[in-house]
C-alpha cells in the first residue's frame, strides 16, 4: 500500500506560479513512477507530468516549458512547479504512484483567475 498526500493548491492570477507537493508513504520502495494528473469540470482526467524512478520525465504538450516535475528522494516527495499559469490550467490536480497498481492522492484544487 502507498499513501499520497498532496498540498500546495490555491488561487493564483494568470501568469503566476504555484508549487504542488506530493508526499508518499508506505511501500514506497515499490514505486517505479509518479505523476501529476488533472481534471477540469466536464473533462477527462489527463496526465500533466510524470517522473520515473530513474529520473526520466514526461510532460503534456500543453505544459511543456511552463511546468517542471521533480522529486526529493530523502523526503519521498514529488513536486510540480507551475509557472506562467493560464486560466485553462484550472483543475483538480491529483498525484499518482505506479507500483503495478495505481495509487491516487485526494486531489488539490488549482484555480487560475483574475
Amino acid at each position: 500500500q502507498v499513501q499520497l498526500v498532496e498540498s500546495g493548491g490555491g488561487l493564483v492570477q494568470p501568469g503566476g506560479s504555484l508549487r504542488l507537493s506530493c508526499a508518499a508513504s508506505g511501500s514506497i520502495f515499490s514505486i517505479y513512477a509518479m505523476g501529476w494528473y488533472r481534471q477540469a469540470p466536464g473533462k477527462q482526467r489527463e496526465l500533466v507530468a510524470a517522473i520515473t524512478s530513474g529520473g526520466s520525465t514526461n510532460y503534456a504538450d500543453s505544459v511543456k516549458g511552463r511546468f517542471t516535475i521533480s522529486r526529493d528522494n530523502a523526503k519521498n516527495t514529488v513536486y510540480l512547479q507551475m509557472n506562467s499559469l493560464k486560466p485553462e490550467d484550472t483543475a483538480v490536480y491529483y498525484c499518482n504512484a505506479l507500483t503495478g497498481l495505481d495509487y491516487w492522492g485526494q486531489g488539490t484544487q488549482v484555480t487560475v483567475s483574475s
